[in-house]
């Protein structure tokens, strides 16, 4: 039998062995330490923005009894709400909240309605018509300046009036449920983000549209049929080279080159959206292409080994496997575009816009601008609504990256 050797363990040995096994303690220590900054950090960041904007899925509200029965009110038998509304409003609905106001509140706290607050009734008394018999209870939007003095931050003078309402049970908070379903306002207690969720929606759609099916072509052409020269080569490296591009270089492309061909279509969601498509563009055709380079060569000649034409082998056997990682790829790009503010300024879509646009041709806004405008405004109540439009604009993200996750898991493959 031969004898087993052992290595002579001197104190230079031990004292390297015990130097390696410390800088591996400190490397393991270093990641760890790395991770949990990371999720500290980003517990900090969304800890702050749920602290602060919870504040903006809120308003303050005045709660106010209207008698209905003696107004002689009546709605006429239309769907059109709008119709509805305006009905209501020529038979002095405006007025009667405004004299039910002064009778709860005095001429003090009346003043403080806000001039928009019988349309909210309007909204209740549409949707259900019971409310017009007996006497009801609604809350009615107040004023901002009401509204910072019952926060604790607005004129001094109106302090002792919100702290008296409040203490009679007239004054609150309350949740804001058409902060999803108004465009944005002047004054933060009628401002809402779904004009901007809508023109975001709208411009992803074109961007999809454009960058989508011109992305997966383009990789699929440079993978299985490009052939390999000098110009190859100067198309792979300009690609990748997009990819890097600082995003406002494609809003001065779009300046020069979409409004100059469509020229009364600025701040629409279609100039919005071919612009961001170009930005999304070289992603999809690097991740297109990694995913193509990802299936196996077996595949492709199983399929021409039973008879496939080329054509066949790429879209029945090829882009089916690659799938998955061509729409994660496209889902992460998308999601880098609705973040986006700097090429959308530079083709105007920084403006007003009171109404949610119709079609991809209207005016419109998106999320991170209608972010990018509220946090220019002084007023307390627009610093909540910016902290309640990011946290929309973090969960529109998250829904786009469980998409990904989703479809990437329904049609991966196995071989």
């Amino acid at each position: 039998m031969s004898e087993v050797i052992t290595p002579t363990r001197t104190p230079e040995f031990e004292a390297r062995l015990k130097k390696r096994y410390a800088a591996e303690k400190r490397f393991k220590l270093a990641g760890l330490s790395a991770v949990v900054f990371a999720v500290a950090v980003l517990v900090f960041l969304l800890g702050t923005m749920l602290m602060n904007g919870l504040g903006g899925f809120q308003r303050t509200v005045l709660d106010v009894p209207i008698d209905m029965s003696r107004m002689a009110l009546s709605i006429p038998d239309t769907e059109n709400t709008t119709s509805a509304i305006r009905s209501l409003q020529s038979q002095g609905l405006p007025e009667i909240v405004q004299f039910a106001a002064e009778e709860a509140l005095g001429e003090a706290g009346a003043a403080h309605v806000n001039s928009e607050a019988w349309r909210d009734v309007a909204e209740q008394l549409v949707e259900d018509r019971s409310l017009l018999q007996g006497t009801h209870t609604f809350s009615l939007v107040t004023s901002e300046d009401l509204a910072s003095a019952y926060a604790g931050d607005g004129q001094a003078a109106l302090q002792p009036l919100a702290r008296e309402l409040t203490e009679k049970g007239l004054l609150r908070d309350g949740l804001d449920t058409g902060f999803l379903q108004r465009s944005d306002a002047t004054d933060p207690q009628l401002a809402g983000i779904w004009g901007a969720l809508k023109g975001s929606i709208l411009t992803m759609i074109v961007t999809l549209l454009l960058a989508f099916p011109v992305g997966v072509l383009a990789a699929l052409y440079l993978e299985e049929y490009a052939p390999r020269n000098r110009w190859t080569d100067i198309i792979e490296v300009s690609i990748n080279n997009l990819a890097a591009v600082p995003s406002i270089i494609f809003g001065l492309l779009g300046l020069a080159v979409f409004l100059t061909i469509f020229p009364g279509y600025r701040s629409a969601p279609l100039i919005g959206g071919m612009t961001l498509a170009l930005m999304t563009m070289p992603v999809i055709v690097i991740s297109g292409r990694n995913a193509i380079k990802a299936v196996p060569p077996s595949i492709r000649d199983g399929a021409l080994a039973i008879g496939a034409s080329p054509v066949q082998v790429v879209f029945h056997h090829v882009l089916p496997l690659a799938l998955p990682g061509i729409l994660t790829g496209t889902i992460i790009g998308m999601a880098r575009a609705l973040g986006e503010t700097a090429p959308l300024l530079l083709i105007g879509m920084r403006a007003f816009v009171s109404t949610p646009p119709d079609g991809f041709t209207d005016n419109a806004t998106v999320l991170p601008m209608q972010i990018f405008l509220w946090s220019d405004q002084i007023d307390r109540g627009f610093v909540e609504r910016t902290s309640a439009a990011i946290i929309v604009l973090l969960i529109f993200l998250l829904l786009m990256n469980g998409l990904a996750i989703y479809l990437r898991n329904k049609f991966e493959k196995k071989w």
